[in-house]
C-alpha cells in the first residue's frame, strides 16, 4: 500500500477542504493507496485550532485585519514559518511515526515551509508536493523550491511562483481539482443549453462557506429590474440568513429562496442562469465546471484580490465591484437574447478540463520511490530548545 497525507484546513473557509475532497475521490480510484487528510492546524493544537476557526469573523467583519495578515504573511513569512515549526513539531512527528507516508500532499500555504524544515532536519527523504488553491495572487508561503513538485491551477500561479524562486521543471500547470458531483453532467451527457429571455432568469447569490458580501443588496437591484427568481447561499452567516429571510421573503413572496450552509451546491449551480459571488478560487472554479456564467462582485484583500481580472481575461464572467452599475451590467448580459451570457457559457466549455483532479492525483502518485523510511523514534530536539534556537537567529 501507498500511504499518501493531504496536508489541509478544515476551518479556514471550505476551499482548502473541497479540494481534500475532489482529490481524495481521485486518490481512492487506487486499489493499493491510503489517504489520510490531516488539519494542519490540528497540528498545532487548540490555540492554532483558534486561529482557524477565526478566519470566519475575519473576513466577515474585519477584512482591513485580514489585509494586514496578509501583507505580514507576505513581507517576512520567516516569523511564520518559524513559528509553525515550533508548534507543530511534536505533533507532526507523532503523525509520521503513526502513518508512515510515502507521499505528503499540501494544500494549504502555513505548513509547507515548516514540515519541509523538519523533513530535512531528520533527514526523511518523503516525497512532498504542493498544490497551490490560488489562481493568480500567491503568497511566498506557497513557493518553497525545496519541494519536489508545486502543482499550479494556472499559468499565472506558475509564473508568480518563478518569480519567487522556484524553478520551472520543479512546477506543473495541472488545473483546479472540483468534486466530481461538479462535473457528473459531463459524464451524464447533459446538454449545455443556452438562456433564452422567454423564461426568468434564474439567479445563485453566493458568497463562500463565510457567507460575507452585500447580498442583500445584490437580491433587491435583480428583483427590481429583472424577471428573475432568486437562490441566496448565506453559508455559515446564520445571522445573515435570518435577516434575510425576514426581508427579502417576505416582501418578494415566490421569488425568493434562502438557504444557510448546503452540501449540494452544485445542484443550486446546474439549476442557474448565473451567478453572484465574490472572487474566492474554490466558487469561482465550482461555477466554471457547472457551466454558469459569473458576475464577481468583490473579492478578500490578499490571495483573492486578481482572481475578478482573471475572470474577465479569460472570458469566464464579469466584473461588477460598484453595485450601481450591477443592472446595467446584467442589462448588457441579456441584450440581443442574451447573446453576451451565452458567449460567457460557451468560454467556460472551452477553458475548463473536468479531469484536472484525476491528473493532479497521478501525478504526485509518480512522485513516490520505493525507498525504506527511517522514522524518528524520539524527539531530538525539544521544545525549550528550539524555542532557544528562534530567540538565537532572530537576536542574529
Amino acid at each position: 500500500m501507498k500511504n499518501v497525507v493531504i496536508i489541509s484546513s478544515d476551518y479556514t473557509g471550505h476551499g482548502h477542504k473541497s479540494i481534500s475532497e475532489a482529490l481524495k475521490e481521485q486518490f481512492c480510484m487506487h486499489e493499493d493507496v491510503c489517504l489520510n487528510i490531516i488539519d494542519g492546524f490540528e497540528l498545532g493544537g487548540n490555540m492554532w485550532i483558534k486561529v482557524g476557526k477565526s478566519y470566519g469573523m475575519v473576513t466577515r467583519n474585519a477584512k482591513e485585519i485580514w489585509k494586514l495578515a496578509w501583507k505580514i504573511s507576505k513581507r517576512n513569512p520567516s516569523f511564520i514559518h518559524e513559528f509553525t515549526e515550533l508548534t507543530i513539531r511534536e505533533n507532526f512527528i507523532k503523525l509520521l511515526r503513526k502513518l508512515k507516508p510515502d507521499l505528503i500532499l499540501s494544500v494549504h500555504p502555513v505548513f509547507n515551509t515548516p514540515i519541509i524544515n523538519i523533513l530535512k532536519e531528520y533527514k526523511i527523504n518523503i516525497p512532498f508536493a504542493t498544490f497551490v488553491a490560488d489562481l493568480v495572487s500567491i503568497s511566498p508561503m506557497w513557493a518553497d523550491s525545496r519541494a519536489d513538485c508545486i502543482i499550479c491551477p494556472t499559468e499565472e500561479a506558475k509564473q508568480r511562483c518563478m518569480g519567487f524562486g522556484v524553478p520551472s521543471h520543479k512546477l506543473e500547470v495541472i488545473g483546479f481539482p472540483v468534486r466530481s458531483r461538479f462535473t457528473q453532467h459531463i459524464s451524464q451527457n447533459i446538454e449545455h443549453t443556452d438562456y433564452t429571455l422567454d423564461r426568468p432568469l434564474e439567479c445563485l447569490i453566493m458568497s463562500g462557506g463565510e457567507g460575507s458580501g452585500d447580498m442583500n443588496n445584490v437580491a433587491r437591484i435583480l428583483l427590481d429590474n429583472f424577471n428573475c427568481n432568486i437562490r441566496i447561499i448565506a453559508g455559515r452567516n446564520e445571522s445573515m440568513k435570518e435577516k434575510l429571510e425576514k426581508t427579502l421573503s417576505q416582501q418578494f413572496p415566490g421569488r425568493v429562496e434562502v438557504y444557510g450552509y448546503v452540501t449540494n451546491i452544485q445542484d443550486f449551480m446546474l439549476k442557474s442562469d448565473i451567478a453572484f459571488t465574490r472572487g474566492s478560487p474554490n466558487v469561482m472554479m465550482e461555477a466554471v465546471a457547472c457551466n454558469v456564467p459569473l458576475i464577481i462582485t468583490g473579492a478578500l484583500p490578499g490571495q483573492e484580490q486578481e482572481n475578478p481580472d482573471f475572470a474577465v481575461n479569460n472570458k469566464l464572467g464579469i466584473y461588477c465591484d460598484n453595485l450601481s452599475s450591477l443592472a446595467a451590467v446584467v442589462s448588457g448580459l441579456l441584450s440581443d437574447n442574451a447573446k453576451r451570457l451565452n458567449e460567457i457559457k460557451q468560454a467556460q466549455r472551452n477553458y475548463f478540463d473536468h479531469a484536472s483532479a484525476e491528473k493532479i492525483a497521478n501525478h504526485v502518485l509518480g512522485l513516490i520511490k520505493n525507498d525504506i523510511f527511517i522514522y524518528p523514534s524520539e524527539l531530538r530536539r525539544r521544545k525549550k530548545f528550539l524555542t532557544l534556537r528562534l530567540q538565537s537567529r532572530r537576536s542574529s
